[in-house]
């Protein structure tokens, strides 16, 4: 019950842009996965919980099981997710790689709408707001993204999140594929 995008992403890894178009999956059977450069990407950072988690299956079960059903609310919030890549994707070929953190908040409050999602996730995301990061969760659970303005404000977001247990560290991305 994995989601397509977390398969996508361990085959192809480095910052993919993925279109999973209705018409295109139809015919072809896979999505168009197109390779984008990280020096595009703002400063991002990785917080996690060892103490959290679960698998891909409990979390995308049920809206997997919505989505068959036809429950617009699940059709509409993929819809959503779709245009925020396809905006961040845009931002990013503009340089302007900054501006993709708005995007990165709606894509974890509409999560949110059509996903139960941990207190503890819910705690990480809003300490990286309320230190003026950008984030939303990074997979099923236990861990965020963010993007954050420079290392002053990842400074406060090590220590803030140190103090409540949580890791946090700078990805290192690989270069886009040839």
């Amino acid at each position: 019950a994995a989601g397509l995008q977390d398969r996508v992403i361990q085959v192809y890894e480095g910052v993919v842009y993925m279109d999973f178009n209705k018409q295109l999956m139809d015919s072809q059977g896979y999505g168009h996965y197109e390779y984008l450069n990280p020096d595009l990407l703002p400063p991002l950072f990785i917080a996690y919980r060892e103490d959290l988690g679960e698998g891909s299956e409990t979390i995308h079960q049920t809206v997997r099981e919505r989505w068959l059903e036809g429950d617009p609310e699940v059709r509409a919030a993929m819809r959503d997710f779709a245009g925020y890549a396809e905006q961040a994707r845009a931002l990013l070929l503009a340089g302007q790689g900054r501006d993709i953190g708005p995007l990165m908040d709606k894509n974890f409050d509409r999560r949110c709408s059509i996903f139960k999602v941990a207190q503890e996730n819910i705690a990480m995301v809003r300490l990286a707001r309320a230190l003026g990061a950008h984030a939303k969760l990074a997979g099923s659970g236990g861990a965020i993204i963010g993007a954050c303005d420079d290392e002053v404000m990842y400074a406060r977001l090590e220590a803030a999140m140190g103090e409540r247990g949580i890791k946090i560290f700078k990805p290192q991305i690989l270069p886009e594929a040839p």
